[in-house]
């Protein structure tokens, strides 16, 4: 995105020296350690198996993910962010913003999410183990519009890395570190999704923007590097 403005201004930098240059200024976005937890895996609904493994999505509404964040409000309390993200294009496809964790503020964001579906389309929809999704008000939604279930089995935020993903990216570059209220929190976050949606490039679809991608077809190409995969790579013993 800033290739053309460093052509007009003859700046001839690579990626790694601007990034350095922006961590000298102070100028990156800093990571912000979880301190509320919203998932609840402690119950007795059923636990749906995780059909995602080694699966990638060829088009839209043929894998959403799904995850709630927490939002910090004034007085020490909090809003809770619902998102379903389609897999393939990373875009948000619905999410709700609610002062409390019941199940019914996670069945607003299904539906708006099912709003956008075409009726032919068969979803994935993945999740973690928590209860709202595993409850019997949520499944039911789920299955009345035919979409299968996958949930992660053991609790590790990789099983669901692009939901934790986009989490992420709101809060650390959109999304306000607090609101006042409850109002504030949902009229702007709003604004920060449709940014998210229809502006905001991502390395993971070849910097491309979601709501561009959505209407493709065909693999995305990744401009991203698996840090965590090298690493292992290097640091595995010799046989």
């Amino acid at each position: 995105m800033l290739q053309s403005a460093f052509k007009q201004q003859d700046i001839h930098i690579g990626r790694d020296a601007f990034f350095g240059l922006l961590r000298t200024h102070k100028l990156l976005v800093r990571n912000k350690k979880r301190s509320v937890h919203t998932t609840n895996s402690k119950h007795f609904f059923y636990r749906y198996p995780n059909l995602i493994k080694g699966f990638t999505p060829q088009h839209a509404h043929e894998l959403w993910v799904a995850d709630i964040t927490y939002i910090p409000l004034a007085e020490e309390r909090f809003a809770y962010l619902y998102l379903i993200t389609d897999a393939y294009s990373r875009k948000i496809v619905g999410f709700h913003v609610s002062d409390n964790m019941r199940v019914d503020s996670a069945v607003i964001a299904l539906q708006k999410a099912f709003e956008q579906k075409p009726p032919d389309a068969i979803v994935i929809h993945h999740s973690d183990r928590g209860m709202q999704y595993c409850s019997n008000e949520y499944v039911k939604s789920l299955l009345q519009h035919h979409t299968l279930i996958s949930m992660t089995q053991n609790g590790d935020p990789y099983e669901n890395a692009m939901a934790e993903r986009v989490n992420g990216i709101l809060k650390t570059e959109l999304i306000a570190a607090s609101y006042p209220t409850l109002k504030e929190a949902s009229s702007h976050i709003a604004r920060c999704i449709t940014i998210y949606n229809y502006r905001r490039v991502h390395s993971s679809i070849n910097y491309q923007i979601p709501h561009i991608v959505h209407s493709q077809k065909g693999p995305q190409d990744k401009r991203w590097k698996n840090y965590n995969k090298r690493k292992k790579e290097v640091f595995m013993p010799a046989p």
